[in-house]
């Protein structure tokens, strides 16, 4: 049932305009022409072609009201002084000259139309009962096309509701796509810039070890092989969700503060000492442990490549309703350099990375010279929400 009025709605919407009007016109000449035929008194030519003329005008209706109006009326108007016992009880040409002026003249014009039409009503006919049934037809397609106007105008804010709506709608995806495409740069970021230096750093070291010491030359190596199977394993994680075939990528489980020790042993293996407290006191979101080894992560992929350090200190605790992270280490510290800001977290992309993770969980998060101008700092405070800070 809902297919068929469907169809018959795009069969009428689908119709040339000036062909509904035509018919509309032929109607209400058929209407005037029987009343004049059928009146007692045997009309002349001319008083048909009154008849006839009061619905030629009434194809260009859509274009214009007040001028299809006026002819059509007028010619009435002559036909009722001429012949007002010719005149038909229902003068359809009326009727929907009227409708028109209602849902399409400008405001001006339609209120100016529809306090003439009261007067003439009024004053023009010669019985109560004839005036009270003239109002009644013309004050009542009058409103009748008032009615229309107003669900015309209503169905057009509609549309431009879906319209801004659909806008909108595109405008959330292509931000997500964005915001998706960002955290996928950081993680493999992470992932390739922590790998990548514990391999190089290892590397350079390889040559001068295997001379002096085999037994650590092969702990250099296994610590490269396992540098290389984490970052691997890491990127099949991350890269999984930019498959294109249809293929349900293999869910894996984002970094957690308890995979820490294992980092932090792999960065001993360059040389650095690494003292590491993690201490969160409870179970965490997620996202705040995803976004804690992540910050660790970078911290200790800065110091192996920029520290020259030989100790590093890690804290990752808990302090009411945040986890606080702290990365500090011996190292030479900040170098001022022309083309960094002072302060914050300007300079490369994994301290920004830094910066962007904290943020993205609601915290926020620094880095600077470390206590009395020694070493490196990092800092990180992660807000853990109300209901985990009470469950703490």
């Amino acid at each position: 049932m809902t297919e068929r009025v469907a169809q018959w709605r795009a069969r009428v919407t689908g119709v040339d305009p000036y062909v509904v009007d035509g018919l509309l016109a032929v109607g209400s000449a058929a209407v005037s022409l029987w009343s004049v035929y059928h009146d007692d008194t045997a009309w002349d030519w001319w008083v048909y072609l009154l008849a006839l003329g009061t619905a030629l005008p009434l194809p260009w209706r859509l274009r214009a009201p007040v001028t299809v109006l006026v002819l059509s009326c007028g010619l009435s108007a002559v036909l009722s002084v001429v012949a007002h016992s010719a005149m038909p009880q229902l003068p359809l040409y009326a009727v929907i000259t009227l409708y028109t002026v209602a849902d399409r003249a400008g405001e001006r014009q339609r209120w100016t139309v529809l306090a003439v039409t009261v007067v003439a009503n009024v004053v023009g006919t010669r019985s109560p009962n004839g005036a009270l049934f003239s109002l009644l037809t013309s004050v009542g397609a009058f409103v009748f096309g008032c009615l229309v106007r107003e669900l015309r105008r209503l169905a057009a804010v509609e549309a431009e509701r879906a319209r801004e709506a659909g806008r909108r709608a595109a405008s959330d995806a292509a931000r997500a796509v964005a915001e998706e495409r960002a955290r996928i740069a950081r993680e493999m970021h992470d992932i390739l810039a922590h790998a990548v230096s514990l391999m190089v750093i290892q590397a350079e070291a390889g040559p001068l070890v295997v001379r002096g010491d085999p037994e650590r030359a092969i702990k250099v190596f296994d610590t490269i092989a396992d540098s290389g199977r984490d970052a691997m394993v890491q990127l099949r994680r991350v890269l999984g969700v930019l498959k294109e075939d249809g293929a349900v990528p293999e869910l894996a489980p984002q970094p957690r503060l308890a995979e820490l020790p294992a980092l932090a042993e792999r960065v001993r293996r360059t040389g650095v000492r690494v003292e590491l407290e993690v201490d969160p006191a409870g179970r965490l979101p997620a996202d705040i442990e995803a976004a804690g080894y992540r910050i660790v992560q970078e911290a200790l992929t800065n110091t192996v490549k920029h520290a020259e350090a030989g100790r590093i200190e890690v804290r990752v605790v808990r302090e009411g309703t945040e986890l606080v992270v702290l990365v500090s280490d011996d190292g030479r510290g900040v170098r001022p350099r022309p083309d960094r800001a002072a302060g914050g977290l300007s300079g490369g992309r994994g301290l920004v990375g830094i910066r962007e993770r904290a943020a993205a969980c609601g915290g926020r998060a620094e880095a600077g010279p470390g206590p009395e101008g020694r070493g490196f700092l990092v800092s990180a405070r992660l807000p853990l929400g109300e209901e985990e800070g009470v469950g703490a």
